[in-house]
């Protein structure tokens, strides 16, 4: 469920990025010298960002609903809503109050699909994390170690 709405509105901006390009471009501006330094023949224009973007949400989204890398999956979808959120909804620059009040609610209501990403990342699915599977592997073999070092040879009893 919580990947639906990635799904649809990442298929949206890749396939017309046109109409998001221009509420995108101030956040796409800023991003410009980090894209730059990053390798200088990437593309900064806006529309290929949103469709950049749009992409990223779109198959973490399908990552997401299929179960497939479903940690990774949602940090991509985390990390693309920032853009998105930024761009897509600058209450703080709005002065007509209902128009502020409604930006406000789609902005909260991404940083609450945010929040809900950071624990689809975090969960284990009741398995434990790999940090704990690593510090119980090192007990295990210390316990081997132990036992292999401490044991003197005894002789067999016999029944």
């Amino acid at each position: 469920m919580l990947a639906a709405i990635f799904v649809i509105q990442g298929w949206a901006a890749f396939r017309a990025p046109e109409k998001l390009a221009e509420p995108a471009r101030p956040v796409t501006d800023r991003l410009e010298p980090a894209i730059k330094a990053l390798h200088p023949s990437l593309p900064t224009d806006a529309e290929t960002l949103v469709r950049v973007n749009g992409a990223a949400q779109m198959i973490g989204g399908i990552l997401l609903a299929t179960g497939r890398a479903p940690r990774p999956a949602a940090l991509l979808l985390a990390g693309s809503l920032v853009p998105t959120t930024l761009a897509g909804h600058p209450f703080w620059s709005i002065e007509e109050p209902q128009q502020r009040a409604a930006q406000r609610i789609q902005f909260l209501k991404n940083l609450g699909l945010a929040g809900g990403l950071l624990l689809a990342a975090l969960d284990h699915e009741g398995r434990p994390d790999l940090r704990w599977r690593a510090g119980q592997a090192k007990r295990t073999l210390r316990r081997a170690k132990r036992r292999l070092t401490d044991s003197s040879p005894t002789p067999l009893r016999r029944r």
